[in-house]
């Protein structure tokens, strides 16, 4: 569940708009994360890790 949250937290690249063919005429700019956008990456890191650590060793045990 908090993977989940974390993940729809996160800014998509594709908007709505996008998706119909009304993208951004400079789509070809690189995004960087900073601020709350990068913290909120870095925790979904960890805990996607976390995540499947916990399920291989469900596995395993």
């Amino acid at each position: 569940m908090v993977l989940v949250t974390l993940i729809l937290f996160q800014q998509s690249e594709g908007s709505l708009g996008a998706a119909f063919g009304g993208g951004s005429m400079d789509s070809g700019n690189i995004h960087t994360k900073r601020g709350p956008e990068l913290w909120i990456f870095r925790v979904t890191i960890v805990v996607a890790i976390l995540f499947v650590a916990s399920t291989i060793l469900n596995l395993l045990y």
